[in-house]
């Protein structure tokens, strides 16, 4: 006869480890979000405070939602995006200095913000901002937190004179008038710098050398994206944009 005892030995030899469940969420985050998440989310069944799982299951959250575009997605994507940043915020609460922690709630903040109107968008860009400047001190090298701060710059500049004077007038968005388009170029040729291999990076560079009205540099980091191999699921998103990004630059 087995008893509960035995039953419960055999279960535990059975379940995955913690280590095996992160390696294997670690080695399908890239392509395979939501497998990842799969994992991370088993971890977090029998411990709610572990941080790596915690900053890792925001990131693979929102990178689930990133493709989630059309209307009738809408729903299941903010649910994503507001799990997302429960997740990053309990890490963030946990471990306040680790870079990973930082750039994930700036990561998952960020992808909320572009749903959001003007008003969300600039109470949650003053929280991105400090989040990216205390992710570039805890590492320079780290080039998430690289781009972070250079597309904090981007998305602020991006927008017309008269909506940074509604935002710093209006909307408590102090922090715009800090924004540049030289800081912006000079953090993403940092974090391309740091991961050239990385599609987002060199696409966001090549937007804001647009925006600089340097049509050669955006055109060289596009050909560039073109012969990259993808690293993460959204690449084939990402290189599709620049494709056509490439084709407008071609044909002025």
């Amino acid at each position: 006869m087995i008893t509960y005892a035995v039953v419960a030995v055999l279960a535990a030899i059975q379940a995955p480890s913690r280590d095996s469940l992160l390696a294997g969420g670690i080695r399908l985050s890239c392509m395979e979000p939501a497998a990842a998440l799969g994992r991370f989310e088993a971890i977090l069944r029998a411990d709610s405070l572990d941080v790596e799982a915690n900053w890792r299951a925001a990131i693979a959250r929102s990178d689930i939602a990133l493709p989630l575009r059309e209307k009738k997605d809408r729903p299941r994507r903010d649910s994503l995006l507001e799990q997302a940043q429960r997740n990053a915020r309990l890490a963030v609460r946990l471990e306040p200095n680790n870079v990973n922690v930082l750039f994930a709630l700036g990561l998952v903040l960020g992808n909320t913000a572009l749903t959001k109107g003007i008003r969300d968008r600039v109470r949650m860009s003053n929280e991105i901002r400090a989040l990216a400047l205390r992710a570039v001190a805890a590492d320079s090298t780290h080039d998430g937190a690289q781009h972070l701060l250079g597309r904090w710059h981007y998305e602020v500049m991006r927008l017309s004179g008269f909506e940074r004077f509604i935002a710093k007038s209006i909307l408590g968005g102090e922090e715009f008038g800090k924004a540049s388009w030289g800081e912006a170029q000079r953090r993403l040729e940092r974090a391309v710098a740091l991961a050239p291999g990385r599609i987002y990076h060199r696409l966001v560079l090549a937007r804001i050398l647009v925006a600089r009205k340097d049509q050669s540099g955006a055109a060289a980091e596009l050909e560039r994206i073109a012969a990259l191999p993808g690293q993460v699921a959204a690449d084939s998103i990402y290189r599709r944009e620049a494709g056509e990004m490439l084709t407008k630059l071609r044909e002025r």
